[in-house]
C-alpha cells in the first residue's frame, strides 16, 4: 500500500502540470506579474489522522513527480516561462502555513532543485481537526497574491479524512473555481475507506479536475 499511496500522489503532480498543456490557451498577461504556464499549490494533510508515514509519503510522492523525466519534459515545454510551485501545509481551519514559497521551475536542474526542497522540508503543523475548506480557501489566496500569472491555476491537496470542521469544503472549492482554480485531490485510503466519495463530491472541481 505505500509505495501505491507513493506512486498515487506522484501521478497528481504529474497529471496537473501535463494537464497545463493541453487544456489552456492562449492568456493575457497581467501588468506587473510574471507570466508563467501553470501556478500550481501542493496542498498536504498535516492533520491529527496523519502518522508520520502518511506525511512521509505525501512528501516523498511529490518530491518523485518533479524527478520523473516526463514531468520535467512538460515543463520544458513551456519554454521560458516554467510553472510556479508552492508548497501548503494543512490541518484544522486555524493552521495553513507556506512550507514552501513561491519557485519558478523551468528545466531538469530547477526540477531537481524543487525536489530537493521537498525532500528537506519539515513537518510544520502537527495535530488539529480536518479543514479541507480551510486549505482551499488557503491555498487559493496564495494563488491569487503571488505576484505570478499563471495560465492556469491549480491546487493539487491530499488528505486521509473527511472534513470534521471549518469552513464547508463544497462551498470553498465552488468559490475558488469561481475564480478559475481547478482542485485536484488525491484521498488517501487508510482508516477511512470512503474519503475517496468525501473528495469526488466536495473537494475536485474546475476544468480538467481529477
Amino acid at each position: 500500500m505505500s509505495a501505491r499511496l507513493m506512486r498515487g500522489v506522484a501521478r497528481v503532480a504529474v497529471a496537473a502540470i501535463f494537464f497545463t498543456r493541453f487544456l489552456c490557451g492562449g492568456a493575457s498577461v497581467a501588468q506587473n506579474l510574471q507570466p508563467v504556464d501553470l501556478e500550481l499549490v501542493l496542498a498536504v494533510d498535516t492533520s491529527s489522522s496523519v502518522s508520520s508515514s502518511e506525511f512521509n509519503l505525501q512528501m516523498q510522492g511529490l518530491a518523485e513527480a518533479f524527478r520523473n523525466p516526463a514531468v520535467q519534459g512538460a515543463i520544458m515545454a513551456a519554454g521560458d516561462l516554467g510553472i510556479a510551485v508552492a508548497m501548503v501545509q494543512w490541518s484544522d481551519n486555524r493552521k495553513q502555513t507556506l512550507a514552501i514559497d513561491w519557485t519558478v521551475v523551468h528545466d531538469e536542474a530547477s526540477a531537481e532543485a524543487f525536489a530537493r526542497q521537498i525532500d528537506n522540508t519539515p513537518r510544520f503543523l502537527i495535530g488539529g481537526g480536518t479543514a479541507i475548506g480551510g486549505a482551499i480557501n488557503f491555498s487559493a489566496r496564495q494563488l491569487l497574491s503571488n505576484g505570478f500569472d499563471g495560465r492556469r491555476k491549480t491546487i493539487d491537496i491530499s488528505g486521509d479524512g473527511r472534513t470534521n470542521q471549518g469552513f464547508n469544503p463544497a462551498r470553498a472549492r465552488d468559490a475558488a473555481v469561481a475564480q478559475g482554480i481547478t482542485i485536484n485531490g488525491l484521498a488517501i485510503l487508510n482508516e477511512d475507506a470512503l474519503v475517496d466519495r468525501h473528495y469526488l463530491a466536495n473537494v475536485i472541481g474546475g476544468t480538467g479536475s481529477f
